[in-house]
């Protein structure tokens, strides 16, 4: 895990989820940026199997969106003694951040959804389709490796062979999003090239607690990295508005 700001004060920090091929150093400067528009702690981690963590053995199993809570999140929140928190996660672990304030509420105080997908969409999968053909050439499977390692296989895998397996095609957000009671904001990029705007739109009408929606314009799957300033503000308005 990888921790900025004072965690002392403020006391509820931000941690975050990452996407199915990212690791903390991912993030890339939008740590920073958020850091510097809302004054709170910001951590992130890399889930098992990813970036500096241990390798996983298997593939993840057909609920790992809803496990990642007690099986990866709250170990981290444990450890670094965060009562509280407010998640952000980016494309699956947009997901993740759900269920894990829904498993854990008097731990999560908002979520802050990026790019998230609600199920999987045709355009979704044919998405990954591509990806999968495109790392079985080396140089794309390298460029990996310099964040996760001899893992960089397994990452691709994990990503590819879950979402496109027979088992998670039922696999929908809405089921657990009424018991969602705190503050969410669903954030998505105007073209992103994962998903259309139903995602963020089934985040938003179908949660318990007060939610809204977003598009970014000109932005794609990775608004955090093509607009990190931009962003951060738009979260910073968020814990404004609700007093996080």
């Amino acid at each position: 895990a990888s921790a900025l700001g004072h965690r002392a004060s403020p006391p509820c920090p931000f941690v975050l989820l990452h996407d199915s091929l990212g690791s903390v150093d991912l993030w890339r400067d939008f740590p920073e940026a958020l850091v510097q528009a809302t004054g709170k702690p910001v951590v992130a981690y890399d889930r098992l199997g990813y970036g500096q963590s241990d390798p996983a053995q298997g593939l993840p199993p057909a609920n790992f969106v809803a496990q990642e809570g007690q099986a990866g999140l709250k170990p981290v929140l444990d450890q670094l003694q965060l009562e509280r928190a407010i998640l952000l996660g980016h494309s699956v672990g947009g997901g993740m951040a759900v269920n894990a304030a829904v498993q854990m509420p008097e731990r999560i105080a908002g979520v802050v959804t990026v790019a998230a997908q609600a199920f999987p969409e045709d355009r979704t999968l044919q998405a990954i389709a591509q990806a999968k053909l495109q790392f079985q050439d080396e140089a794309q499977l390298a460029r990996l490796r310099r964040y996760h390692g001899d893992k960089a296989r397994w990452v691709v895998d994990a990503w590819t062979e879950s979402w496109l397996s027979p088992a998670f095609a039922s696999w929908h957000v809405r089921d657990v999003l009424p018991q969602l009671k705190c503050p969410l904001l669903a954030l998505h990029g105007e073209h992103d090239e994962y998903g259309t705007a139903v995602h963020p739109q089934v985040y938003s009408e179908r949660a318990g607690g007060p939610s809204r929606m977003m598009l970014i314009p000109g932005a794609h799957h990775l608004p955090h990295r093509e607009q990190p300033q931009a962003v951060a503000q738009w979260v910073q308005d968020f814990v404004q508005e609700h007093g996080l």
